[in-house]
């Protein structure tokens, strides 16, 4: 039996604590959250603990399970280190790449395991087209584009997900396009540049992020990705376009579909692990609790189904792990952290681009 302590359990920690209760051989044994705690407790049948440092400390937590909002990563993951506990961090692990280098060297040296919650990663459309690039499918990867916009109201509540000294804003928040674009491409890019802006949403109804971010990735081999992401477009558009010499791979998150196109002509495969799960989330992306593009749960709310099958793909995965298994070639730099460390360090070569107004090498970043 490996027992797990989770630390957050809003929405997303507690729906991770949930599917991880029913993973075989693994077991909910503690959780800590200073507002949701109580009731996730009796429903897991564990225990709420007073403190962070109660929960490390438990001799029946083998693995923490950090979910906290995202400036709240790095003191539960040190501190899970310092008491020899693997980590499971949700994504961003930091908004500074100096943090994540911190954190992955603490589990490091401590000689505990740790993994990013990068979940775009398990998506079928995403490790479908990791293949067929790998394969040469469509030849070499030329460039890469990604958008994940929409139009954002003015919310009853101001979420922290829409306050940038909290959540990093859409860069960091929703990090998971930037993420896939390098795991597609093979790696991080030479230079940075983003323009971004609040255009649509000041005043006391919104959160101070950007609501338009354009950024342009340039890799040191000549090739290119560009990225936009944001609350003030009144088209919604969610996907990933990857061209090659040969033809180009799409994975569309809003319309739920992934197309190869080759000789002109058009092959389709699943974004997520079923038709039904692809259909859930193409009606979901039109659905009343929709914010725009984007889907901002609360505590208390369940994940749809498309969400769920891939947050259980991902938590059976870190069970694996920790009970042996080795990791295949395209995780394991989600499991070292150079994943999210470099996602990060490309991340704040983007915002330092955004405020000083240049291009900047990521090599900027990292030898900081």
């Amino acid at each position: 039996m490996t027992r797990y302590g989770v630390v957050g359990t809003g929405y997303f920690g507690a729906e991770l604590a949930r599917f991880m209760k029913e993973v075989e051989g693994a077991e909910i044994t503690a959780i800590y959250d200073p507002e949701n705690a109580a009731l996730i407790a009796e429903e897991l049948n564990c225990v709420a603990t007073a403190s962070l440092e109660d929960l490390v400390s438990r001799d029946d937590v083998d693995c923490v399970i950090v979910a906290s909002p995202n400036n709240a990563h790095k003191e539960p993951v040190l501190a899970a280190a310092r008491h020899g506990k693997h980590v499971f961090c949700e994504k961003p692990i930091a908004l500074n790449y100096q943090d994540c280098c911190e954190m992955v060297e603490a589990c490091k040296q401590a000689g505990v395991k740790f993994m990013a919650g990068h979940v775009m990663n398990f998506f079928n459309g995403v490790r479908h087209a990791k293949q067929l690039i790998k394969e040469g499918v469509i030849g070499n990867v030329l460039s890469c584009h990604t958008k994940r916009n929409g139009w954002e109201d003015e919310q009853p509540t101001i979420s922290w997900k829409k306050m940038r000294e909290i959540s990093g804003g859409h860069l960091y928040h929703h990090i998971h396009e930037l993420d896939c674009v390098q795991f597609l491409m093979g790696g991080g890019p030479e230079k940075v540049t983003m323009t971004a802006g609040n255009l649509a949403h000041k005043g006391p109804g919104f959160g101070n992020e950007d609501d338009m971010l354009f950024l342009n990735l340039e890799f040191a081999d000549g090739r290119f990705a560009t990225l936009e992401w944001g609350g003030a477009f009144h088209w919604p558009e969610h996907y990933v376009l990857i061209q090659g010499e040969k033809g180009a791979i799409k994975i569309d998150m809003q319309e739920t579909a992934g197309t190869l196109r080759i000789n002109g002509k058009n092959e389709h495969f699943l974004v997520h692990q079923s038709q039904e799960e692809d259909d859930d989330r193409r009606a979901g992306n039109t659905n009343s609790e929709m914010d725009g593009a984007i889907a901002y749960g609360k505590p208390g709310k369940k994940t749809p189904m498309w969400l769920s099958s891939v947050m259980k793909l991902e938590m059976q995965y870190l069970h694996d792990l920790l009970n042996g298994m080795e990791p295949s070639e395209e995780f394991v730099a989600l499991i070292t952290g150079e994943a999210a460390t470099s996602v990060i360090a490309t991340a704040d070569a983007a915002t330092a681009s955004r405020y000083e107004d240049r291009k900047v090498k990521v090599s900027e970043i990292l030898s900081k």
